[in-house]
């Protein structure tokens, strides 16, 4: 979701000795996209200021010198501010002249209170507005797209006498599922049958049924759905969205409406270094977004400064040097933008299909909230389903999967023929007396230790030392029957042995129970030797899998290429492990990697190929693998 107040975006004209000093010829490697489409857009204020033609030309000069863009969303409509036709209507023939794509975009949202707040669809007049301005648009364009705040977060006397015995959930999702169809989607076909919808979902997809967005519904109601894959600074803002989330959550909805997820959205906004704009570009298009939406046009045009960046002189992915330079020493956001999308433009048509641990969340859940994204920033590629992934031979569960009712029956099916589960503490906290207690007599406390030193050991002995963490790492006791089940990864805490990781034989198959700590972040303190353990067991026969401290994330595709993308501070040293592969060739250098023999720790890891290298900080590197003879 855009963070910024929706009408209270800033606009500026771009100084003219700025405007002299940046060449509004195209820069050299700013070619035809094929892979992905470059999507700038267009909020209804900067609609407007456009009525002004030479900002409108000099501006659009500015942005097209620095970025290549392929289209533009123009929007009609925002927080009680509507465009005229005739002013949408030339500006649209602008861009169309200038060869750019052009659709449409509205963002129903109403007068803003510092806070984020929706119509009340509950009262007649505001209904009527909302059905006016779809059919607005509609006359305009073929294709429109719905900001993301198309959602209902009012309480309005109107809203509590609809809402009944309903919970607030309920009612919220039943009133923007009638608000699709009526006053969107069948208001704008009544104008103009050929139009298609695109409805923008926001980043927050775990509280979605709350404000009434249906992951389940909508996407049969609407033409295609979009993706807002702006995670922005992890720490300070509102939600602490870690950088995973760029890509997992393009991959989620790729499965929640498969070939109709039209592409990702990230802005400008809370960021406290200039790499965190680059990485939100760079994850949505290796989730293989097929529109990258940078929003807005008057953000690109904003000054752009490095910010906080401690390794600014490692040969880090983003030189700012080089994007100074693009800009002739006055660098904007859309020089940052250019530059990025650059890079990522000469490997992006070799990687394959995302390839990840199958993870299950049904579309209205909770519990252990965004954990995925935590897990992903330890090294553990995920692919999210909205529906339970029984053809997957790993399958990795969190808590949110206790929504489904059948949840056990289907794991008890997984491990009956031969297949490996992974559940989460929460998620087995969850399923006690459902049934779960059939598969182990694994027991959750309420009683929480502060664990500080690993040890790992498949079978019987003392084990092996993995490590100690920098503070002590709060996590919830399980308890176990000894011999049933087997701790092969350990917390220690005032000597003192907890289960980090239990393992139990059921039918055929092998299931999990894996310890997550109190605090989520603490998965980030957890030692780099003991993570390499937790992936051995959990990624199982995956092609490829890294040993690395936390904060190293891997993207996997099905043609053997990968991603190692570290989001350290430092220079980080990764071993990838790979299962089918002789040597490592760089996809942006070319440089080739020779491996050595990975001898298997315990008998559930598989006979793999090591091979070694440097990552910079807030960099990736590209790799496809040469195959075994």
């Amino acid at each position: 979701m855009n963070r910024e107040s929706p009408v209270k975006n800033r606009f500026f004209v771009l100084p003219l000795l700025v405007l002299l000093l940046i060449s509004i010829k195209p820069l050299a490697g700013q070619a035809n996209q094929k892979v992905f489409k470059t999507v700038v857009y267009i909020p209804v204020g900067v609609t407007l200021q456009m009525k002004d033609r030479h900002w409108l030309e000099s501006s659009w000069a500015t942005i097209r010198s620095q970025l290549h863009v392929d289209k533009v969303y123009l929007e009609t409509y925002r927080s009680r501010k509507l465009a005229d036709e005739s002013l949408v209507s030339d500006v649209k023939k602008f861009f169309t002249d200038q060869g750019v794509e052009v659709s449409g975009a509205i963002c129903f949202s109403d007068e803003d209170n510092g806070q984020f707040v929706s119509f009340t669809y509950t009262k007649p007049e505001d209904r009527a507005y909302v059905k006016h301005v779809s059919e607005m648009t509609a006359k305009l364009f073929d294709e429109i797209i719905l900001d993301d705040f198309f959602f209902a977060n009012t309480k309005k006397p109107s809203d509590i006498a609809a809402k009944g015995n309903l919970s607030w959930t309920d009612f919220r999702l039943k009133t923007m599922d009638e608000v699709s169809r009526d006053l969107v989607v069948d208001a704008a076909r009544a104008v103009n049958p050929k139009v298609k919808i695109i409805i923008k979902y926001p980043n927050w997809y775990e509280h979605f049924q709350g404000n009434g967005y249906d992951l389940a519904e909508q996407p049969k109601i609407f033409d295609e759905i979009y993706t807002g894959t702006e995670t922005r600074d992890p720490v300070n803002t509102d939600q602490n969205l870690q950088q995973y989330e760029s890509y997992e959550i393009m991959r989620y909805f790729d499965e929640v409406a498969p070939g109709r997820n039209g592409g990702g959205w990230v802005d400008t906004y809370s960021i406290r270094y200039i790499d965190r704009y680059a990485e939100q570009l760079w994850l949505t298009i290796f989730g293989k977004a097929r529109e990258m939406t940078l929003f807005n046009y008057a953000l690109l045009l904003r000054d752009a400064t490095p910010g906080e960046r401690p390794w600014a002189n490692a040969s880090s992915n983003l030189q700012w040097e080089k994007i100074s330079a693009r800009s002739n020493g006055k660098p904007i956001f859309a020089s940052v933008a250019g530059d990025a999308l650059d890079q990522v433009k000469t490997f992006a048509g070799k990687l394959g299909n995302p390839i990840g641990i199958a993870s299950y969340r049904p579309p209205h859940a909770t519990g252990e909230d965004f954990l995925h994204n935590f897990l992903g920033m330890i090294g553990i590629p995920i692919e999210l389903y909205p529906i339970f992934p029984s053809q997957a031979n790993v399958i990795l569960l969190t808590e949110g999967a206790s929504f489904d009712p059948n949840l056990v029956s289907e794991v008890k099916q997984q491990l009956t023929a031969g297949k490996t589960v992974i559940m989460t503490s929460g998620l087995w906290h969850a399923l006690e007396g459902k049934g779960v207690e059939d598969l182990d007599e694994i027991r959750y406390t309420d009683h929480k230790v502060g664990a500080t030193n690993f040890i790992g050991g498949f079978g019987p002995g003392s084990g092996t030392d993995l490590g100690h963490s920098d503070a002590p790492i709060l996590i919830p006791q399980l308890r176990f029957l000894t011999n049933d089940a087997w701790p092969v990864v350990r917390g220690i805490a005032d000597d003192n042995g907890f289960p980090m990781l239990l393992m139990n034989e059921y039918g055929s198959g092998r299931l999990y129970v894996m310890t997550i700590p109190e605090n989520f972040a603490d998965l980030y303190r957890i030692p780099g030797p003991t993570l390499n353990a937790l992936r051995s067991y959990i990624l199982g026969n995956f092609p490829v899998r890294i040993e690395s401290p936390a904060k190293v994330s891997l993207f996997a595709y099905d043609n053997g290429t990968f991603i190692v993308e570290s989001f350290q501070d430092k220079s980080t040293n990764v071993t990838v492990l790979a299962t089918n592969a002789a040597s490592l060739t760089d996809l942006v250098s070319g440089q080739q990697i020779s491996g050595n023999a990975h001898k298997p720790r315990h008998p559930a890891e598989p006979a793999t190929t090591a091979f070694s290298f440097d990552v910079a900080p807030h960099s990736y590197r590209v790799f496809r693998g040469g195959k075994v003879n």
